[in-house]
């Protein structure tokens, strides 16, 4: 499952809410709903961000007037999620016994649950 988008500022662990974008030939910063895909030259920001956004000076800062929402799931993000929890649930198939010509008894098995390995403790 993709993570949601991150703010675009250093050291904000909020998610994307918004999108910026430069337009340098009218001097203008654009502030908008967040964009369906991340772009090269824009930057995703969190509500804060966005509300908090100054601007150079000489230049305009058009700014969404509705609310900044996270966007909602997308189908692909919940098939993705059905598949990974029905993955986990899957029960593994016991393995069929090889033939080892030098067996090592000093390192027991291991057995798998799901998505994680049992480890016997050392005697």
């Amino acid at each position: 499952m993709r993570s949601p988008r991150r703010c675009s500022r250093n050291a904000c662990p909020r998610q994307a809410v918004a999108t910026l974008t430069y337009v340098y030939n009218e001097s203008t910063a654009v502030v908008g709903p967040l964009a369906a895909f991340a772009e090269p030259h824009t930057y995703d920001l969190c509500e804060q961000h966005a509300r908090s956004l100054t601007a150079p000076r000489g230049w305009d800062v058009v700014r969404h007037e509705g609310e900044f929402e996270p966007p909602p799931p997308t189908t692909d993000d919940l098939v993705a999620l059905a598949e990974a929890v029905r993955e986990a649930a899957r029960p593994v198939a016991p393995r069929p016994p090889q033939d080892d010509p030098h067996p090592h008894p000093q390192n027991p098995p291991t057995g798998r649950r799901g998505h994680l390995r049992v480890i016997p403790p050392n005697h």
